[in-house]
């Protein structure tokens, strides 16, 4: 029987010297696949897959680079075995930043998802899943944990525009089908009212998309995503429905007809929402209206900061 022949060490080339030495903002990696555990909606926690950024400073001239392989196997352990939120992603930047040894003192993450949440239709029994794509920012510094939460939210806008040049042409119709010197019969004008003559004009809508970040006070742990959602759909009046029947596309089309907007309208509504919310330290948000008209959208953006 032979000897086993000693093998030497691995090679770890990231000792060597180090050209042209300098401390570098941020090192790490982008678009790593991972499960992340979120908070399901009947609030027992489940597991979505996430795109993950993440990134530490390298403070120390003299080494040549960071130890990426600990920032992975940190990630892939936190993330998939605690519920996302402010207190386990401080931790997780804790442990990000303590897994390089002394070579850096400040860590950030990203996070990308999409939050499917069963939304129910406006009048029938119906229900059905909705989309909402989600984007998280944390960094950690000097103590400090500094999140970002980002979200879309899709909803239907009616222009007032052409919904008041609309009205003028079906009344002007009206005029000409039942002029004013004839006797006008009740139930004449309800029939044609629901006839296809009875309206030659219709306003135009569009499916149109709502970009949300908000900056949250340190003093909550929670990620307040759903109730987010809500407050910005309940704003907007007319959020996109997925499973309907015939009463719900009614109902729909009465709340668009009830709720007109341009995208400055959508765009203030949803500024009142968050500069009133007491979870919010400041906040951006852009109200982009898909033109059925026009080639080209329509887009209206407004970003502050709340008092302390």
């Amino acid at each position: 029987m032979h000897n086993a022949v000693p093998q030497p060490p691995l090679p770890d080339v990231a000792f060597d010297a180090v050209p042209l030495a300098r401390p570098l903002d941020w090192v790490g990696m982008d678009g790593m696949a991972l499960p992340v555990r979120v908070d399901g909606a009947d609030g027992l926690p489940m597991q979505v897959s996430a795109t993950v950024d993440v990134a530490v400073n390298l403070r120390d001239p003299a080494a040549r680079g960071i130890h990426m392989s600990r920032l992975y196997l940190r990630l892939q352990q936190s993330l998939s075995s605690e519920t996302l939120g402010a207190p386990s992603l401080r931790r997780l930047l804790d442990a990000c930043v303590s897994s390089q040894n002394g070579l850096a003192d400040r860590a950030r993450l990203r996070l990308r998802f999409d939050r499917l949440l069963l939304r129910k239709a406006l009048r029938s029994d119906n229900a059905g899943w909705k989309r909402y794509p989600v984007d998280i920012e944390a960094e950690l510094a000097e103590g400090h944990l500094r999140l970002t939460l980002g979200f879309a939210v899709e909803y239907s806008s009616t222009c007032p525009a052409s919904a008041a040049l609309s009205r003028q042409a079906n009344a002007r119709h009206f005029a000409e089908t039942f002029p004013v010197e004839r006797p006008l019969d009740a139930g004449r004008v309800r029939d044609w009212l629901a006839g296809e003559s009875g309206m030659i004009a219709t306003p135009h809508a569009q499916r149109s998309l709502a970009q949300v970040r908000v900056e949250l006070r340190p003093s909550f742990d929670e990620l307040p995503l759903e109730p987010l959602i809500d407050a910005l759909e309940a704003t907007l009046g007319t959020p996109v429905q997925t499973a309907v029947k015939r009463e719900d596309e009614q109902a729909f089309a009465l709340a668009n007809g009830a709720n007109l907007m341009f995208c400055e309208d959508a765009a203030r509504r949803m500024v009142a929402v968050l500069a009133a919310d007491p979870r919010v330290a400041a906040w951006s948000v852009r109200a982009a209206h898909l033109e059925s008209l026009h080639p080209h959208d329509a887009v209206a953006s407004a970003s502050g900061r709340n008092p302390p």
